[in-house]
């Protein structure tokens, strides 16, 4: 299925702002409200449902033997029109 970029936004920030984005989803996922991305004047308005799927991946980019890139990836799927589908819990997730 080919895939549509709505919004996109990459820059270096401190540890600091990134918690700070964070926390603003998490408030909004609480409280039951949508999500909006702005940057310029570019915005996209998404509202989650109550159950979408989360995914979390630890990844390492870049040569076997050498030097790579990190990454953590925290992402939120459902489908379009649809309530987030069932309890698809494949085991205990713990951030800590």
């Amino acid at each position: 299925m080919p895939e549509e970029v709505l919004f996109e936004s990459e820059s270096r920030r401190s540890r600091e702002e990134i918690a700070a984005y964070l926390r603003t989803v998490a408030d909004s996922l609480d409280a039951g409200n949508a999500i909006t991305l702005k940057r310029g004047g570019e915005s996209v308005t998404m509202e989650p449902p109550a159950r979408p799927t989360f995914e979390v991946k630890a990844e390492r980019e870049g040569p076997a033997d050498g030097l790579g890139e990190l990454s953590i990836e925290f992402e939120l799927e459902w489908d379009e029109g649809g309530d987030g589908g069932g309890d698809d819990a494949s085991g205990d997730l713990s951030i800590e």
